[in-house]
């Protein structure tokens, strides 16, 4: 069993206190193609690997010599594992217990982050051994460790702020318009959402700012907009399932 040792301990007759194993995950949404996505690697197929070969959410162990907090370490893991920086990354919850890794009693802390696609011109960062996933079909795969719960909260997370907060605007890259922010709102909730009534929640809220027109659909030029203030969501006073959904 990997287990850590610490000094003697005085509640420990033997002088040596176990630790659990730590580790930070992160489920890596974006929308895709139309589908809200979450990014998935793959478990190494080595000897002494739990989960050979299993899909599983990015994440490792926390590297004391580089990450000073769980944050820290949530962002490098992120880097490593689709060469971004986040627009967006919010602490999940943690999970933890003697059986979720056979390696021995292990603790993980959870983040979801949310990341914009690459443009059309752009490569994927994200490594050979990872793969964009539709996120409801992910949850139906056999995941490694506890992550088909992790995922499955991460998901809920997401949906729930989604109904009252300016978070999909963290999953387009800048400038957007108006009409590009709306479909990106309605492929996380899954339904349509009326168009003025979006338009003037998006603009009442204050959390845009207009850069000049960019393409929009059909190549016709449309207002381009980029996210204010970057560091935290706007919060609306009522979510939208208050009536702004189409009969």
């Amino acid at each position: 069993m990997a287990v850590r040792k610490s000094a003697a301990n005085p509640g420990n007759s033997a002088g040596v206190t176990e630790r659990p194993l730590v580790t930070v995950d992160v489920a890596i949404f974006t929308v895709r193609d139309d589908s809200l996505q979450v990014l998935l690697v793959h478990r190494p197929s080595v000897a002494g690997e739990p989960y050979p070969g299993r899909p599983a959410l990015p994440g490792g162990f926390v590297d004391i010599r580089r990450d000073t907090t769980l944050h820290d370490c949530a962002l490098r893991k992120l880097k490593e594992k689709t060469g971004l920086a986040a627009p967006y990354l919010e602490q999940l919850g943690s999970w933890g217990g003697a059986k979720r890794d056979p390696r021995g009693w292990s603790a993980t802390h959870a983040w979801f982050a949310l990341v914009p696609p690459p443009a059309d011109d752009e490569v994927d960062p994200a490594p050979a051994e990872a793969e964009w996933v539709d996120a409801e079909a992910a949850l139906s795969r056999r995941l490694a460790f506890d992550h088909n719960e992790i995922l499955a909260a991460a998901l809920a997370r997401l949906r729930a702020k989604v109904e009252y907060t300016s978070l999909p605007a963290f999953l387009l890259a800048e400038p957007f318009t108006l009409p590009q922010l709306q479909r990106i709102y309605e492929v996380v909730l899954g339904r349509e959402l009326d168009k003025s009534a979006f338009r003037k929640r998006m603009l009442d809220a204050d959390f845009l700012r207009e850069t000049g027109a960019v393409s929009g659909a059909s190549g016709r030029a449309a207002q381009g907009y980029r996210i204010a203030d970057r560091s935290a969501p706007v919060y609306f006073p009522r979510p939208f399932k208050s009536g702004e959904q189409l009969a």
